[in-house]
């Protein structure tokens, strides 16, 4: 009885496998076959779409941008122009025998100072600093005789005599803290108002800054 003949397994054959085609890559302009450039390279366009070029900064701007810009509390710019008044009339009094010119056109430096540098909830606070400065400062370069009594006669004289520079300089501080008050609530207009456009734009009233956050759902695969 003949048996069947087994024929012995065939080794695999390592066959290709199918890959599906790529999708074609971006090519800039002018990447033609002759053109030397490799496939695949992205180029960014050069410029913006229908935007307006920035305006140049001027140099003073430039300048006052680099100078410290600190923000002091209400005391703290109180103080800070006291001090600061003191040391300059003790400094008048040495260089200058106590010229009550250059102390004021100092004041008046200051005050701008105090009022740039103050933060924006105690705006308030830096007109009524100033003039408080002004008369703990004078005290250096008043005409006082010795004593206390000829010592406080000489500082009312001085307050009495140069109250221009005191005015002045308490006017600088009310408009710096002025303009500083209408800008923020100019910012604060205007992103209440871009904060809406954007809410009445989102579907269904959403907030934009929680609708862009939300996870998106995902696709089932099979």
């Amino acid at each position: 009885m003949e048996q069947p003949r087994r024929t012995p397994p065939r080794p695999p054959q390592n066959r290709p496998r199918r890959t599906p085609p790529l999708p074609p890559q971006a090519t800039g302009p002018g990447s033609g076959s002759g053109s030397g450039s490799r496939p695949g390279t992205v180029y960014r366009a050069s410029g913006k779409r229908g935007g307006k070029a920035p305006r140049p900064v001027s140099p003073l701007v430039l300048t006052l941008r680099r100078f410290p810009n600190p923000r002091l509390t209400g005391l703290g710019s109180g103080l800070f122009c006291a001090a600061t008044m003191l040391a300059l009339a003790f400094l008048d009094a040495l260089l200058f025998d106590g010229s009550i010119g250059v102390y004021g056109v100092l004041f008046v430096l200051v005050s701008a100072l105090t009022a740039m540098w103050v933060r924006r909830a105690d705006l308030v606070t830096a007109p009524v600093a100033v003039p408080i400065a002004f008369a703990v400062g004078i005290l250096p370069v008043a005409d006082g005789s010795g004593g206390l009594g000829g010592q406080l006669m000489g500082l009312v004289t001085a307050l009495a005599m140069h109250a221009g520079w005191l005015y002045g300089g308490t006017l600088v501080a009310g408009l710096v803290v002025t303009v500083r008050g209408v800008r923020h609530m100019a910012r604060r207009a205007a992103r209440r108002r871009s904060l809406a456009l954007a809410r009445a734009g989102s579907p269904s009233g959403t907030d934009p800054a929680t609708a862009t956050s939300a996870p998106h759902p995902r696709r089932r695969t099979a």
